[in-house]
């Protein structure tokens, strides 16, 4: 039997409970790498105009992934922490390394989304509450999607140079475009801060063999999809169809492989 092209590798995935995560880090799985899926259980409000399906989703751990994991064969851990609290990368680093060994992999996945917005509107095109910009949903948006990439980032490059390895990959999630993100402004800078720092780590750290990219998925039903959303999506003229987190799982995990190598500093659209 041959062997699976990440067979040795270690991967991090940050918020690996459900969606594009969970199905990042059973791919990465099946193919190979032992995957530490990290999560936090939030147990929000009930959005009126997402259905409960989505709460559910973030509401629950990392236990199931790893089970079905193992159960397929592959080698997975689970780890529950708060990437808002600075502390929490070198701990993500050093649960990996305990309990699958060295990183190679980085999948900032993870958001603590908020729809917040400088306009009036008390609901956006689809249904969905909308809040004002406060200190409150700026520092829960950066916190998770603009702090804790660029601190795992660090911890990554720092630990993979003490071991003087020569092999490892970056992969970020962006949302939004040029011209901001209308009604989730904070969501939408906070992965313009990811982007940028994630591209910084392409020109900075290529000498040691790391490639660092993003993926900017098209609307993806993790569970907060509705019929609403959908024909926003078919009356779009940017938009072409809603994704399955599957299908972004794959574009991952193309750039965690041997055949990415030439492939840094990029964003990759998905359509």
């Amino acid at each position: 039997m041959a062997q699976k092209p990440l067979t040795g590798r270690v991967a991090v995935v940050t918020g690996a409970n459900h969606g594009i995560g969970a199905a990042t880090a059973s791919l990465l799985a099946a193919r190979g790498a032992a995957v530490l899926c990290t999560y936090l259980r939030l147990d929000a409000a009930v959005d009126p105009g997402t259905p409960e399906t989505y709460g559910h989703n973030r509401a629950s751990g990392g236990e199931e992934v790893v089970a079905a994991v193992r159960a397929a064969g592959g080698q997975a851990a689970a780890l529950e922490t708060d990437l808002s609290d600075p502390a929490s990368a070198a701990a993500v680093f050093d649960a990996a390394e305990g309990e699958l060994g060295p990183v190679d992999i980085l999948v900032n996945n993870a958001s603590s989304w908020v729809q917040d917005s400088f306009g009036q509107r008390e609901t956006d095109h689809v249904g969905r509450p909308q809040q004002p910009v406060t200190v409150e949903t700026w520092s829960r948006q950066f916190g998770v999607d603009a702090m804790a990439p660029a601190l795992l980032i660090a911890e990554f490059a720092r630990r993979h140079r003490e071991r003087g390895a020569d092999w490892g990959r970056i992969v970020g999630l962006t949302s939004g475009g040029e011209l901001g993100f209308p009604g989730e402004v904070s969501y939408g800078a906070a992965k313009a801060a990811q982007t940028n720092y994630t591209m910084s780590a392409a020109l900075e750290l290529g000498d040691v063999g790391i490639t660092a990219n993003m993926v900017h998925p098209p609307v993806t039903d993790t569970g907060w999809v509705t019929d609403a959303v959908r024909q926003f999506v078919a009356d779009s003229g940017t938009h072409f169809h809603v994704a399955a987190a599957q299908e972004v799982a794959e574009a991952v995990a193309f750039l965690a492989s041997d055949a990415a190598a030439l492939v840094t500093g990029n964003v990759i659209t998905l359509r």
